[in-house]
């Protein structure tokens, strides 16, 4: 999703979204301050992000792997 998508939504579905990356991010044991920074980059794709930390990437290293 682009930045320019993301602020076509609606508040309540950015908040959804936002909300759905967080938890996938922090369930996976993403540090809190980690998960939230990824989680508000929308251009990057969760599903990655994910399977990085899935394959023991550290959080820290996600963002500039993907972006």
């Amino acid at each position: 999703m682009t930045a320019a998508q993301f602020e076509l939504l609606e508040p309540a579905s950015a908040e959804e979204l936002l909300r759905a990356r967080f938890e996938a991010l922090s369930e996976r044991g993403c540090p809190l301050g980690d998960a939230l920074v990824i989680a508000s980059h929308v251009e990057v794709d969760i599903i990655d992000a994910v399977g990085l930390l899935d394959r023991g990437c550290p959080p820290d290293l996600v963002l500039p792997t993907l972006a």
